[in-house]
């Protein structure tokens, strides 16, 4: 289940209250006896000592517990004797099924995957958890609870410091493998519509309940806005024609009736729980239209970028790089945590020197960079002043008056109220939107943005992504300029780019023409392709170690002398022609099997992929007596 709703609507303050965490103030919850509950904390606490694999180990400490007690059931099971016996022997099989349900004994492998799936490499494992950044933290955090298996996972916002890479690794280990129950908070939208089947809105003090994912979730919200709008209207306009009768003879010779009908429309009024819904409409963003760009806005040849590591060697980030961006195209920067792309745009931005390499700046271009930091924002002025003196400071001659700043304001979903507020008391979330609206209405040619979703709601990044659209002949005031976006949201990616850089991490940078979708599909096919081959390999590898084993197990069987012959094999009456047809029959199947396992679609289900795998190893028992067979004829 996932949690959406507006930033400080109450879906933090939910899980906290479902996790135990705080104490409602009326009402009670109930966790089922035996479930267990996890909870990811936004500030994880973890002991002094440990390393990074030491705390993800430490999700099994149950399961350690259960270890020692198994062994001292065993010492005592060697003097126990009669009743004592039997009771310790029912307590081992107790012992042993809790251990099970906890992990087992495979539990290395469980944590290596885990860890690999939410980017740490091996080399990061004996890291004090001390020396981990809090990005670090959070998802080492996240990594031990998926470990400890709970029976409910209440997940806030657990996207926060994942690249796409692990975006993708937790929404398969939610779907594939994960088998309790989930209520998640997110601002992902490809992670909600692809793990959640049922979606929660905190709205005003209320949860409203919604089947199916996220894109399920705004179809049935704005039909069910559009309803309420509707009935509301109908409402007013009947509460509107009752005022007018009021009014009209209210001093008249019928008094009496409207002041009887005036008490009528009151009551009717306080009874309605009719209200108007918050506002659903689409809202296109007018952007001022900045000066025309020339055809190139930036160039890089050869550009390289490199850093001492704290063991001595060199980090390269990207070397011997070529990019040539043209006025209004859209790109994309994808990669792992730590690859380099918010050095690779202040490189191309002139704003860090590359080590070897050219940049060049395009004519006419005036660029506005959002970084991920805003110190440089002044606390003083109130948001709708702070918009006014941006504009200003970035088009001059171009004032924005109190009514058009609160106009913008309230495209990025500041309320009224929320206008009001010193810049110095918003929160991280609405800091952020505060900044994106003043960038995106200084008429800057060239965009330049470094995670702008990171703080925002599911609203919030939507109208952004609005606010970020090419101009269409359905929708010409779209943004005409050029884009160029750090982002692990994909959709947002998919949305608005149609060009991607991905760095590797590995001092590698891939240029793509397309957007983040049709990238994604590419690089699937190519593991599939990949996977195959290595299946073709690995069964052609087979067959010749099988073909070798027969031959050898023929010429014995020809060594073996009159006085003490062979027993006759089982397939002595078999044809070589039948032999050579069931031979071809198997060897087909196993075929059309490694090209089913190296198919993406089928892990989708692991009981198939499993299904497979065990007829394959079935398979390859049958065909080894069958080749043996053959080749003891044909030598």
């Amino acid at each position: 289940m996932g949690v959406v709703g507006r930033n400080g609507a109450g879906k933090s303050t939910l899980l906290k209250i479902l996790g135990g965490m705080l104490v409602p103030d009326d009402g009670v919850v109930t966790l089922q006896r035996g479930c267990r509950a996890g909870y990811l904390q936004q500030d994880p606490k973890f002991e002094a000592g440990d390393t990074l694999r030491s705390a993800a180990e430490a999700a099994f400490a149950e399961l350690h517990r259960l270890h020692l007690e198994l062994e001292k059931v065993f010492e005592l099971m060697g003097t126990a004797q009669d009743a004592a016996l039997d009771k310790l022997m029912k307590r081992q099989v107790d012992l042993e099924h809790q251990m099970e349900a906890a992990g087992g004994y495979a539990i290395d492998h469980k944590i290596d995957a885990v860890l690999h799936g939410l980017g740490f490499t091996d080399a990061q494992f004996s890291v004090p958890v001390m020396a981990l950044s809090g990005g670090q933290k959070s998802r080492l955090a996240l990594a031990r609870l998926l470990l400890e298996q709970p029976d409910v996972l209440l997940l806030d916002e657990p996207t926060n410091h994942l690249d796409i890479e692990g975006r993708l690794w937790l929404e398969a280990f939610l779907k594939d493998e994960y088998r309790g129950a989930v209520l998640m908070i997110s601002h992902d939208r490809y992670l909600l519509d692809n793990v959640v089947e049922r979606i929660v809105e905190t709205e005003q003090g209320r949860l409203i309940d919604y089947p199916g994912n996220y894109e399920d979730f705004r179809e049935i919200r704005a039909m069910r806005r559009l309803t309420q709008m509707r009935a509301f209207e109908n409402e007013q306009a009947k509460f509107k024609k009752e005022e007018a009768f009021i009014r009209r003879y209210r001093a008249g010779q019928r008094a009496k009736q409207a002041q009887g009908r005036l008490s009528k429309l009151d009551r009717a009024k306080a009874a309605s729980s009719l209200e108007r819904p918050a506002e659903m409409a689409s809202f296109r963003l007018e952007l001022p239209k900045a000066p025309r760009a020339g055809d190139i806005v930036l160039a890089a040849r050869g550009i390289e970028k490199q850093y001492p590591t704290d063991e001595g060697g060199m980090k390269v980030l990207f070397k011997g790089f070529d990019v040539l961006v043209g006025r209004g195209e859209r790109w994309g920067i994808i990669g792992p945590n730590g690859a380099g792309k918010s050095t690779l745009v202040r490189t191309l931005l002139k704003e860090q020197e590359p080590d070897a390499g050219t940049v060049k700046m395009g004519s006419s271009v005036i660029v506005g960079h959002y970084r991920q930091m805003h110190e440089h924002v002044p606390g003083e002025p109130k948001v709708y002043q702070y918009l006014q003196a941006i504009i200003l400071k970035e088009c001059p001659g171009q004032l924005m008056s109190e009514q058009q700043a609160r106009n913008l304001a309230g495209a990025f979903l500041f309320s009224g109220e929320e206008q009001d507020k010193p810049m110095s008391v918003l929160s991280g979330g609405e800091r952020a939107r505060a900044v994106l609206a003043g960038l995106l209405a200084s008429a800057k040619n060239l965009l330049v943005l470094d995670e702008p979703t990171n703080h925002l709601d599911l609203s919030a990044a939507e109208r952004l992504e609005e606010a970020l659209s090419a101009p269409t002949e359905d929708d010409p005031d779209g943004y005409e300029g050029t884009l160029i976006l750090i982002s692990h949201d994909r959709a947002l990616i998919d949305a608005v780019c149609d060009h991607l850089l991905i760095l590797d991490g590995q001092g590698g940078v891939e240029a793509f023409n397309g957007n983040y979708s049709e990238w994604h599909e590419q690089m699937e096919a190519r593991q599939r392709a990949e996977a195959a081959k290595a299946a073709e390999e690995r069964s052609r590898k087979e067959s010749a170690q099988k073909q070798r084993r027969a031959a050898e197990e023929a010429r014995k069987t020809g060594a073996m002398s009159a006085a003490e012959p062979a027993r006759k094999s089982p397939l002595g009456r078999v044809t070589v022609e039948e032999l050579e047809k069931r031979i071809e029959r198997i060897q087909s199947r196993l075929r059309g099997i490694d090209e089913s396992l190296a198919s993406a679609e089928v892990w989708k289900n692991p009981a198939k992929g499993n299904s497979l795998g065990d007829e394959r190893q079935k398979l390859v028992r049958e065909l080894e007596p069958l080749e043996a067979e053959w080749f003891s004829r044909s030598g």
